[in-house]
């Protein structure tokens, strides 16, 4: 977590001007802040005022994707974080957000906001309680096999599309290859197209067959 510069001026502004803060990786691989991810696991980093004004940030990007204009003192009372001054809680709130780089100051009157948020790092998955940390290494398990077999299934469509194109079994997987696919992968999935092509092969003629006359 590192200092950032007051999000708000001296006396504050009655509203900001919330844009959203694209980045290309963070949008592909990150996560809605309003999902049970960050419920589980962001909150108790975060804090609870933090997560809700986070979220309420990134409903009003869904529902202005150009950004729109937030009103300090309404949005402080609708989330029970009215407080006086530059030392209430929905100013600590909202600098929060910067510290934690889910929001930043490009300048003043504007506050961009990440619409997705990254995974935990280790260092703060090591600052979940055990079972939050053992919870969060399923999760990560999980999702890295998700990503597998994502690719599994992109690689068989490519293998059943070649073999269809009339490439053999071996052309098939040499075309894979060269894509970059990885060689076992590669190998199984030229295998798997090359029965699933023979069997609806079989199936056609035998379709046919049983259409002619006895």
């Amino acid at each position: 977590m590192r200092s950032v510069p007051p999000v708000l001026t001296d006396p504050a502004p009655a509203s900001l001007q919330i844009r959203p803060w694209p980045d290309p990786v963070i949008d592909q691989r990150g996560v809605d802040p309003r999902s049970g991810y960050v419920e589980q696991y962001w909150l108790g980093i975060l804090g609870p005022s933090t997560t809700w004004l986070l979220r309420r940030l990134v409903a009003g990007l869904e529902a202005s994707p150009a950004g729109y204009e937030l009103d300090l003192a309404e949005t402080a009372a609708a989330l029970g974080l009215a407080g006086p001054g530059r030392n209430g809680p929905f100013v600590r709130a909202l600098t929060r957000c910067c510290q934690f780089e889910l929001a930043h100051v490009p300048e003043d009157g504007v506050l961009a906001v990440r619409r997705r948020i990254p995974p935990l790092s280790a260092r703060q998955v090591a600052r979940l309680p055990e079972a939050l940390q053992a919870a969060h290494r399923r999760w990560q398990e999980a999702q890295a096999g998700a990503g597998v077999e994502a690719v599994r299934r992109r690689t068989r469509r490519l293998a059943l599309s070649l073999v269809e194109l009339g490439e053999d079994l071996e052309a098939t997987e040499r075309q894979l290859m060269r894509w970059r696919f990885h060689p076992a992968l590669c190998h199984e999935a030229a295998v798997w197209a090359w029965k699933r092509h023979q069997q609806a092969a079989a199936e056609a003629a035998e379709a046919v067959e049983a259409r002619q006359p006895a």
